[in-house]
């Protein structure tokens, strides 16, 4: 997260509890990794611009009230986390304000809870408007409550307190057909955390899952791939569907915890689970939600490792990404069967690598759900061809532009 620190502006770092860690808080936790990124930060600036100070990032660190769930949501139930939130979504800006939430969302079910007690009926709806929420998986029953309670907020969710479907299972899971090379302890020794400073030392070894958190904030990473508010267009940390799910009790058999709540179901649309059809590293065709992210994995990796870099090494020893380009509109229409062109002219690469075109269809983004020819096919092709399908309906396709350096990591 705090490697890509200087894409977002930090707002808030809040502790608070979890289904794992249900009677105490930690903000001495994030006060250690914010130590080791003191550290490195100057250094990162040589790279990036945009990466805030440790002063800064330490004075919004807060914390929630060290009870669980909704023992924390109610009269009398504020926290200098539930204050926090609330004196920021009262600030005179538009902007919509990202919650990557990690652990239990109760500190913002309170502040929710505040907003709504305290305010009228139209300002507090102007405060919903600006919240984007995404909660990995559901560590407490506030996660729930806020859904069923504020249904026009934005909510990206797999819901269930068990993880087996969950979308975000596929940031290192060893799931057939994905890289798992790249999330292993081996890789992790060499590209993170040894002789990469006091940011890399502080990275922990696997024990459950890598980074099992991380897609709650990689679709917010400015790598032109993804669109934040428009979940279904996927990107780093998966893609999701607007719709109600189907409910399915996760607390029974092998899964079942007689200490975890009890799923209830949905009472709305949200933004949850969508599949994917890939091609894995076995060349093998796979269709899950999970996917949705592992296909990404190795960029992901690759990209985390070059910042990691960034950490103790001057511009010219590290590699940085090349910079996409299109010669056209972003978006644009033609005519069934019409010829027309993709043109990825004036994409460059900041240390003069040499770079690499492949353009592809990333069919579930779109309506068309046939596949479009490319002919000559796309790979090492700058400026590629390609004939329109024959609709009889206005319907959009999704191409993708990947340029990829010949840098170390690539």
């Amino acid at each position: 997260f705090l490697t890509y620190a200087n894409e977002w502006d930090i707002e808030g770092l809040i502790a608070t509890t979890s289904i794992h860690q249900k009677a105490r808080v930690a903000p001495e936790s994030i006060k250690k990794i914010l130590s080791a990124y003191k550290k490195v930060q100057p250094n990162l600036l040589k790279h990036q611009k945009g990466y805030p100070s440790y002063d800064l990032l330490l004075s919004k660190v807060k914390k929630g009230l060290p009870v669980y769930g909704m023992e924390g949501v109610g009269e009398n139930k504020n926290s200098e986390g539930s204050d926090w939130i609330v004196r920021l979504l009262k600030k005179n800006d538009n902007r919509p304000v990202w919650f990557c939430i990690w652990g239990g969302p109760n500190v913002l079910a309170q502040a929710l809870w505040q907003i709504q007690h305290t305010m009228n009926e139209g300002d507090a709806r102007n405060l919903y408007k600006k919240i984007r929420i995404y909660t990995i998986s559901d560590q407490d029953d506030s996660g729930p409550w806020i859904r069923k309670n504020f249904p026009d907020i934005f909510y990206i969710v797999s819901p269930g307190y068990n993880y087996v479907n969950a979308t975000w299972l596929g940031m290192s899971f060893p799931f057939p057909g994905a890289n798992t090379e790249v999330v292993s302890n081996e890789w992790l020794a060499k590209n993170i955390q040894q002789g990469h400073g006091a940011l890399g030392a502080a990275y922990p070894d696997v024990a459950y899952g890598m980074e099992g958190d991380t897609p709650a904030f990689l679709n917010l990473i400015n790598n032109g791939l993804n669109n934040a508010e428009h979940p279904e267009y996927g990107g780093w940390g998966g893609r999701y569907q607007y719709y109600l799910p189907e409910f399915h009790d996760s607390n029974t058999g092998m899964f079942k915890r007689d200490n975890w709540p009890k799923d209830e179901p949905e009472t709305r649309a949200i933004w949850t689970n969508a599949e994917d059809s890939v091609t894995g590293a076995d060349k093998k065709e796979y269709k899950t939600a999970q996917a949705t992210i592992w296909r990404w994995r190795l960029a992901v990796q690759n990209d985390f490792a070059a910042r990691m870099d960034w950490c103790t090494k001057p511009y010219n020893e590290c590699n940085h990404p090349p910079v996409a380009a299109i010669a056209t509109a972003d978006s644009f229409a033609v005519k069934s069967g019409e010829l027309f062109h993709l043109n990825a002219d004036g994409s460059y690469d900041p240390d003069g690598d040499s770079m690499s075109f492949l353009w592809f269809q990333y069919k579930e983004a779109g309506d068309y759900q046939g596949i479009v020819s490319f002919r000559p096919y796309a790979a090492n092709l700058y400026n590629l061809p390609v004939t329109a399908p024959v609709v009889e309906t206005k319907q959009t396709i999704h191409f993708i532009l990947q340029v990829a350096d010949k840098g170390t990591p690539p």
